[in-house]
Order: structure tokens, then sequence, then C-alpha cells
């Protein structure tokens, strides 16, 4: 399985959830996440292979909020195809996926969406940030994201949200973003936008 530690949980319904930990996260960390969003969906949650100063990234970076976009793209696709050898070994349809991440997660689900390594049904980005300067200019049909910001961030700023927001928009996703009173921390009210608008979406 590409060397990803990783969980995989099944669930009663038709979706896969795809959980993408924030840095120095695991792939334990996010499995409650995903269940509340998603009480029937299956849990794919792998760990991220890159280590800074032992903790668990889905990329390197430079600085902090400075990617090393070679390696972005190169993860971006490894991470790709160890989604597709699980799907096959676990037997899920990768036509209901749905991304959620957080942070780093977010930024390495952003990617592969922006660079269409892999095709999703929606993703779910809490506190996202631009992960390549010059994306390819794909059109991206059939995706729904939503994107839950924090108005005092100082990592994933108002500024770099609206940035991702711009890029996507630009290749035709949809797009709906949910800005919360918080700073870089996940909160209770990023939880309940989520289950509500995966229930309302027309991803449901």
């Amino acid at each position: 399985m590409n060397d990803f530690t990783y969980q995989f949980i099944p669930g009663t319904g038709d979706r896969t959830l795809l959980l993408l930990h924030g840095t120095g996260g695991n792939e334990n960390d996010l499995l409650p996440l995903g269940r509340a969003i998603d009480p029937d969906a299956s849990l794919l949650s792998p760990r991220g292979k890159v280590l800074e100063n032992g903790a668990p990234r889905f990329f390197r970076r430079l600085a902090e909020g400075v990617f090393d976009e070679k390696d972005v793209v190169a993860r971006a696709h490894e991470l790709a195809n160890f989604v597709s050898v699980a799907a096959k070994k676990h037997g899920f349809d990768q036509n209901t996926l749905v991304a959620i991440g957080y942070s780093n997660g977010a930024n390495i689900a952003s990617a592969m969406i922006l660079l269409g390594v892999l095709k999703f049904r929606g993703a779910i980005l809490f506190r996202p940030m631009v992960p390549l300067s010059h994306p390819p200019e794909t059109a991206l049909e059939n995706c729904a994201v939503l994107i839950c910001g924090g108005r005092f961030d100082p990592i994933a700023t108002p500024h770099q949200v609206n940035a991702l927001v711009e890029l996507l928009l630009g290749r035709n996703v949809e797009v709906e973003v949910r800005m919360q009173e918080s700073g870089h921390e996940l909160t209770n009210a990023d939880v309940e936008a989520a289950r509500d608008w995966l229930a309302a979406s027309a991803i449901a």
C-alpha cells in the first residue's frame, strides 16, 4: 500500500471519507471527526509520510507557509495512487470519495484537486492554504468543495482562503465558504457546518 500507515473502517453507507490530518497528526486523529460528519461512511485515514522534526506531514515545506511545490506534486500523485490501491483492496467506489482535510491535510487535498490526480465527489477543507502557485489550467467538473476558514487564523489567513477559492472557482468547482470566529483550531461550528453541508449538498 505504498508504505502508508493507515486506518480503514468500513461503514454502512455508500460514501467513503478520505481523512487527511494536520501537521503532527496521525491516522487516528480525524476518525472521530469523520464519524461526526457522516456516521454511515467508510473511513480511510492515512498517515503523512514526511517527517518535520518528528511530526508527520503530507509534503515538505521550506518554512512556515512556504511549500516545496515539487514535493507537493510528487506527494499528491503518491497519495492518489494509494487511494486507488486502497479502493481495490477494501472494495469501495472511488466515485463516492469525499476528502476531509485539516491544515496540512487540507492543503494536500487541494493539491490533488487542482492537479486532477484524483477525482473527488467533494471535499471539506478546514483551514486550507494555496498549495501550488501555478496549478494547471484544468476544468474540474462535478466537484463540490466546502472551505471552513478562521477569521483570526494567523496561518491559513482569510487572504489565503480567498486565493484558494478563486483558484477553484476558476476551474468550475462549486465552492461554499464558511468563515468561523476562530483561529487555526477546529471548532464545533466547523463540524456542524461540514455535517450540514454534506447532508444538503448535491453529493449527498
